[in-house]
């Protein structure tokens, strides 16, 4: 489908889709190093000149939600509760009109302490990572024992009211697989929102191997064997998860296939990298910047503009099931999930 082209108020491509929903990435640095992402010495992080600023990084939100039409910003990293500005950053987005949803995905590890002002700031929900319950798993995975952490932040989460906590998940084959229903039972007992995600090709080393992923039907099937999972009713939309009812209801579990079932044609979905770029895909090969332009001296209609223009190319799909395809030079820690 070829749309054409707007003039203003949508980030819209050519393909018919409308982005809504910004994801911000507010550091490329991390404190865990977990395998399927970054080396253990770490990645060359950027430095301090390349980054956007916290009034940058409001300004160009306040534009995406007041004149493109997003109505929802995620803040992500690398490990974005280790920016110094959050709770401030959060807060000024809070104040938009329109109010725009506000969520934000982390390791966890600081959350019990940031939870309440990030609550009081405005901050609605949370998405944590964790791989495991087993320590020492753990510490195999992320190369950093922080377990205890990570379940301290859950807790806080949920204590501060940034609910529905989700937890995301991603399975490795001949590590962690065998504790898909484990990890189940500890999110109903909790009444987290378990999501699993496919392990996908955008780790810093490139080494990313099609026969270590654990697939979605993989994960079902691992659930089912101690769950009974029942396709949920309700619509999908442009979510990222499929989800299933658990044994009846109402909790729920997703799965999020992006490689053996991609969702590229209901993706509604914009990046801004923590140095000022738009990425039109989380596998985009090409990005365009806005920071310089914001720098120069460019008005808000301008930025506007130009972030439109990003997004109309973007492609029908990440491709990955192409021969062809290129991972990204950027790891997930650089790109904001």
């Amino acid at each position: 489908m070829n749309a054409a082209r707007p003039t203003a108020g949508v980030l819209a491509d050519r393909h018919g889709r409308v982005a809504r929903s910004l994801r911000v990435s507010l550091t490329d640095k991390c404190n865990l190093r977990c395998t399927y992402c970054m080396p253990a010495e770490g990645l060359p992080w950027l430095a301090g000149p390349q980054l956007l600023d916290d009034d940058e990084v409001v300004r160009l939100i306040r534009i995406a939600v007041q004149r493109l039409g997003v109505t929802e910003v995620r803040f992500t990293g690398g490990e974005p509760l280790i920016r110094p500005g959050l709770v401030g950053i959060v807060a000024a987005v809070a104040a938009l009109a329109p109010r725009p949803r506000i969520s934000l995905t982390t390791n966890g590890i600081g959350l019990d302490r940031l939870a309440p002002a990030l609550r009081t700031a405005g901050l609605d929900r949370v998405n944590v990572s964790l791989d495991t319950l087993d320590r020492e798993r753990f510490v195999r995975l992320t190369r950093r024992d922080r377990l205890a952490a990570v379940l301290a932040g859950l807790t806080g989460a949920a204590q501060a009211g940034l609910t529905p906590v989700k937890i995301n998940t991603v399975l490795i084959r001949g590590i962690n697989e065998d504790e898909a229903p484990a990890l189940l039972r500890f999110a109903l007992d909790n009444h987290y929102e378990l999501r699993f995600i496919e392990q996908m090709p955008l780790d810093a080393q490139h080494g990313w191997d099609r026969s270590t992923m654990v697939t979605a039907d993989e994960i079902l099937a691992l659930l089912r064997a101690e769950h009974t999972l029942v396709p949920d009713p309700a619509h999908r939309g442009a979510a990222p998860a499929e989800t299933w009812l658990v044994n009846g209801g109402p909790a729920r579990v997703g799965v999020i296939a992006s490689v053996t079932r991609p969702f590229c044609g209901e993706c509604d979905r914009t990046r801004l990298t923590t140095d000022g770029q738009v990425r039109d895909c989380l596998f985009a090969t090409t990005e365009s910047d806005l920071r310089g332009a914001l720098r120069a001296g460019a008005d808000d209609d301008e930025l506007a503009r130009r972030w439109q223009a990003a997004m109309w190319g973007k492609r029908a799909g990440h491709g990955i099931d192409d021969p062809g395809f290129l991972q990204p030079d950027r790891s997930m820690s650089a790109i904001g999930g």
